[in-house]
């Protein structure tokens, strides 16, 4: 099977307009739309306003890597392509939080998992919140518009041993198990998603919309950090942005960016951000609070047989039995899927220091591990978290691990033993500070409920964040409106995840696709029917 050619090695030298901020002589820069950050929002953004006739300037403050750069190298990829290097957590450093900061944003480190926003998650947006607006049926069309521009379809291939065991587990115990859409062409199966696809056939941002962008005549910035929007007679004058290196440390002169319209889509913590750092209007007191996160707890097996969980497709099963209130689940629902271990990754989910995690990376070939992701921000308990401003300016999010959250994760980890010991697991051991491996389901049951709560032991994680600037159906209720428009600010959207009022309660890639598609053809629609003021252009050539 043959590497699918990088779109950008031809383009650029076709004459593309991309840019490293920190080489730019320009200062002040117009355009008709200024799209900040490039990741599922702004990439599905940036296409379709660039094929309704407008300029289009797509602003990114990580860093232009394409496939040629992705080497299967966990130490580069952590450092290169992601918030803060991979480092990224919550303010009490509870929770890691792997996001995406690079051109293509997360979607070019994601598992390639694809979900529709599931049809109870919209009802309950509907009859709970008033967003009458986003239902399953205003939102088919895009669902249906975003599968097909990024080949999103079942995946035909024969499972690796990592999910196979989820399903056997799963059909073990009657519970249902089921198959995971993928956003991948010609995919050669090598299991490195998280690490930037090497042959470009997951169908990442990075290679659909953005390309299709700049082929239309948009322009690209790439090291530029959006620090702030200039405000006056309810709307935004102008962004100030500044060069950043690849640390992220800021370098250079700040830049000013005039435009007729503003789309934020830097994601969840980073777009709230933004607008707590330009004191933007704020009325309900809404921006930066109910940030979701799909807080993970991790369950590692270890089986007699090789299980090899880094090669193959990451996530192909799933199983939604605990995901909603029930007999079987009566607190915070939970969807429990397989995830890839790299030995870097490995090294982490397996907990342990010195002569212990030595031990537990003995049995790394024959060992298998599953997540569950928390559905949070359906019930009363389940507020989320709040993004705060560092004295510097950036971004922290403090995320409660409170007794909701906790008494999930023990009702997750016992959950996945379960299936892990009914589809063979000799052993079982969840992430949790006071965790040992367990021979069977009673004994890892009565451990895992004597667990502590203590909020630094949980060893949690999260990939989705979600959340910060909801949709609402009024000001009070929301930051923007259902078509995405900012409730006070007349030329200003947001197209990312910080739109959503709750967590999606699945993997929220294409949720967001959607959302973005629905919105950028609105958008285009108003923008390409208002007369233009004139502007004087400084874009760069």
């Amino acid at each position: 099977m043959s590497k699918l050619p990088d779109p950008f090695a031809q383009g650029m030298a076709s004459g593309w307009k991309v840019h490293d901020a920190r080489a730019l002589n320009s200062s002040k820069l117009s355009c008709d739309v200024a799209i900040i950050g490039s990741g599922a929002g702004g990439g599905v953004t940036a296409e379709l306003l660039t094929q309704a006739g407008l300029k289009v300037l797509i602003i990114e403050e990580g860093p232009l890597k394409t496939s040629q750069d992705f080497r299967q190298n966990e130490a580069e990829a952590y450092a290169t392509l992601y918030q803060e290097g991979g480092a990224r957590q919550t303010l009490d450093r509870t929770i890691s939080i792997l996001q995406g900061r690079c051109v293509g944003g997360s979607t070019v480190v994601n598992y390639t998992t694809s979900f529709r926003t599931p049809d109870d998650t919209l009802a309950h947006w509907r009859d709970e919140l008033g967003l009458k607006k986003i239902t399953s049926t205003a939102l088919q069309d895009s669902f249906a518009a975003m599968e097909q521009r990024l080949q999103i379809a079942p995946w035909e291939v024969p499972l690796n041993r990592n999910n196979s065991l989820l399903e056997e587990g799963l059909k073990a115990l009657g519970l249902q198990s089921q198959r995971i859409q993928r956003n991948v062409k010609g995919c050669w199966n090598l299991g490195s998603c998280g690490m930037g696809c090497p042959t470009n056939a997951k169908q990442s941002m990075l290679v659909t919309t953005i390309p299709a962008a700049l082929q239309g005549g948009a322009t690209l910035l790439h090291h530029l950090r959006a620090e702030r929007f200039e405000l006056g007679h309810g709307r935004v004058q102008q962004l100030v942005a500044r060069p950043v290196a690849p640390s992220g440390d800021p370098v250079g002169s700040p830049i000013t960016i005039q435009a007729r319209h503003y789309v934020l889509a830097a994601g969840g913590i980073n777009s709230p951000a933004l607008l707590l750092r330009s004191d933007a209007p704020d009325a309900a007191g809404l921006i930066g609070r109910r940030t979701f996160l799909h807080p993970v707890a991790f369950s590692a097996a270890r089986f007699d047989e090789k299980v090899a969980a880094w090669a193959g497709a990451p996530q192909t099963v799933y199983c939604d039995d605990f995901i909603r209130r029930s007999r079987l689940n009566p607190g915070i629902g939970f969807k429990i899927e397989a995830i890839p271990i790299h030995p870097g990754l490995a090294s982490i989910l397996f907990g342990g220091v010195g002569h212990e995690l030595m031990q537990r990376f003995e049995g790394y070939a024959g060992t298998q591990m599953l997540h569950a992701l928390l559905r949070d921000g359906f019930e009363p308990a389940s507020q989320g978290g709040r993004v705060h401003l560092n004295l510097d300016g950036s971004a922290l999010l403090h995320y409660p691990l409170d007794e909701h959250v906790t008494s999930g994760f023990k009702r997750a980890w016992k959950a996945m033993a379960e299936v892990q010991f009914a589809s063979g697991a000799r052993e079982v051991l969840p992430l949790h500070e006071q965790a040992k491996p367990y021979r069977n389901p009673a004994e890892a049951a009565q451990a895992i409920q004597q667990f502590s709560k203590v909020p630094h032991h949980q060893g949690a994680g999260s990939a989705h964040v979600m959340g910060g600037c909801p949709m609402g159906s009024s000001p009070d209720q929301g930051v923007v409106d259902q078509g995405g428009r900012h409730w006070a600010l007349d030329n200003l959207s947001i197209h990312d995840g910080s739109v959503l009022p709750t967590s999606i309660g699945a993997n929220p890639q294409l949720s967001i696709y959607a959302l973005a598609h629905r919105f950028s053809l609105e958008l285009a629609q108003h923008l390409t029917h208002i007369k233009a003021p004139p502007t004087r252009s400084e874009t760069p050539a």
